[in-house]
């Protein structure tokens, strides 16, 4: 399909080709890259990881801060003829021993703290830990000799795990091409150029944060990594870089409006995206009163297809709810109960088509055929398309709206969270007999994450032991904010829990 973007693919490492050799590219908290030092440093890291990990197509993992390591690891993989498995720093040992475990990774790059929680019995007997200064260092003194790499744009470069409406983490593969052409479509709709500079807030382990590091540099602009404790930090960042594009959820723009922001740390900021959760009106307005220069771009993604839309700044204030339209590359149809392309005004299924569609979860062939099916017969791309489960409806100007969700997946301060993950957890304290894990709608955090539970034995002690249990075994965004006691569950007509009865009882 021709497109009035330039479509030409190139390998994912090609990205530090873009920007000119003396103009910064990656501001670390005591250094600065350019991008001669950032092409440098690639070809140093790609070389070392090739002698480390000489089979090709072999996974290789990272589970660290935000910083060098984390930054170039995607592209010296890429390069190395490597598979990139970014975690996020937040999981904890038995989400990453799961993830290990599934991809098969050879070698894990991490923080000392982080690694010295994993117990080697559930770490696959062949995977090498690293700490990520022993990393570092050894590419630091290492032959750079490997140029840019010509891999085929179709050939897997990351694979980036995501909860599902049940089970684990799912390993969603994505492609050269996918990753490139993300890079392209999204610093061309943000009008992004060499003299930007991106405050890195999101993790890189998501497709969202991931895209903060390429399409600024696919511009030619500059990067700043950010792992904050605290929103301030941010608005300092802000102030300190002259940061032109700010990316965040919906949860941490909340806490940002919150602040007294001064003039040094607002008068650079040229735009403002957001995803993971739609903006409220008056999230919105608050948002102008702080950055009244600044374009903000409402965005709707998901991770199995990169990103699907986003709305035009120019009709925010006009069309406040509306997802927008396609972004380039993507095509995306709604298609009816029937099957067939929805009309205007009807409610259907949203179906993302075209070149940013990853290519399956990794060795998940049932969960794949569920999601990744055949593009409906009216695509101009065929081929294979995500079929999101979620309800949508487009209007007669073509503007896209969310209805809701077909599965129960919980959105939590920005985060997919699998209700079945949390319930596990639960279940294996031996606390409790019966869980049910629920998402309910809630301010700041989109949805609080809510647990019902009916306890095993004695109720006073497992009130007391329930939380520190899960504080050990489930990440910080994976807490359940309010634990529910209960002497029965309600049951449906099929003898199952009654999920929608207890939803409507602890939203009431």
């Amino acid at each position: 399909m021709a497109h009035p973007l330039d479509p030409t693919l190139f390998p994912l490492d090609h990205l530090v080709e873009r920007g000119a050799e003396n103009d910064p590219a990656l501001i670390l908290r005591h250094s600065r890259l350019t991008y001669g030092d950032l092409r440098d440093r690639v070809a140093r890291m790609a070389d070392w990881l090739g002698q480390c990990v000489p089979e090709k197509g072999a996974r290789v993992s990272c589970w660290a801060a935000k910083g060098e390591l984390t930054a170039l690891l995607p592209l010296a993989a890429a390069r190395a003829g490597l598979v990139h498995v970014p975690i996020n720093p937040l999981l904890k040992h038995a989400q990453v021993a799961h993830i290990l475990s599934d991809c098969g990774a050879l070698l894990l790059i991490g923080t000392a703290a982080r690694l010295k929680t994993l117990d080697p019995v559930d770490i696959p007997s062949d995977c090498v830990l690293m700490d990520e200064v022993e990393a570092i260092d050894a590419t630091a003194v290492h032959r750079g000799n490997l140029l840019p790499s010509n891999a085929d744009p179709d050939d897997l470069a990351a694979i980036l795990y995501t909860s599902g409406s049940t089970g684990r983490p799912k390993g969603v593969m994505v492609s050269h091409a996918n990753l490139w052409l993300g890079a392209v479509s999204v610093a061309h709709y943000l009008g992004m150029a060499a003299d930007d500079v991106t405050l890195a807030v999101l993790p890189f382990s998501f497709d969202y944060g991931q895209n903060q590091l390429f399409s600024t540099w696919y511009a030619g602009g500059a990067v700043v990594p950010l792992d904050y404790l605290f929103a301030r930090d941010v608005m300092k960042a802000c102030a300190a870089h002259h940061v032109t594009t700010l990316a965040a959820v919906p949860p941490l723009w909340v806490k940002l409006t919150e602040l007294e922001w001064p003039e040094d740390a607002t008068n650079h900021m040229r735009r403002l995206t957001n995803s993971g959760g739609a903006l409220t009106t008056d999230l919105v307005r608050d948002l102008r009163a702080i950055f009244p220069d600044a374009r903000l771009f409402p965005m709707y993604g998901l991770t199995e297809a990169f990103r699907s839309t986003y709305l035009d700044p120019d009709l925010v204030d006009s069309h406040p709810t509306s997802m927008g339209r396609a972004i380039p590359f993507a095509e995306i149809l709604v298609v009816n109960d029937a099957g067939d392309i929805a009309t205007p005004g009807e409610e259907g299924e949203l179906v993302h088509c075209g070149p940013l569609v990853a290519q399956g979860y990794w060795q998940d062939p049932k969960r794949t055929a569920e999601r990744f099916r055949p593009a409906p017969a009216a695509s101009t791309y065929s081929g294979t398309a995500v079929w999101s489960g979620d309800r949508v409806m487009r209007d007669s100007d073509g503007l896209l709206y969310f209805v809701g969700r077909r599965d129960a997946m919980i959105k939590s301060q920005g985060n997919r969270i699998s209700p079945q993950e949390i319930e596990e957890a639960a279940l294996a304290t031996g606390l409790v007999a019966e869980a049910v894990a629920l998402g309910v709608p809630d301010v700041r955090q989109g949805q609080a994450v809510h647990l019902v539970v009916r306890a095993t034995g004695d109720m006073n002690d497992a009130e007391q032991l329930l939380p520190k249990a899960l504080a050990k075994e489930l990440p910080n965004f994976m807490q359940p904010q309010v634990i529910h006691w209960r002497d029965v569950m309600p049951l449906n007509p099929n003898g199952k829990i009654d999920r929608t009865a207890l939803l409507a009882e602890i939203s009431a």
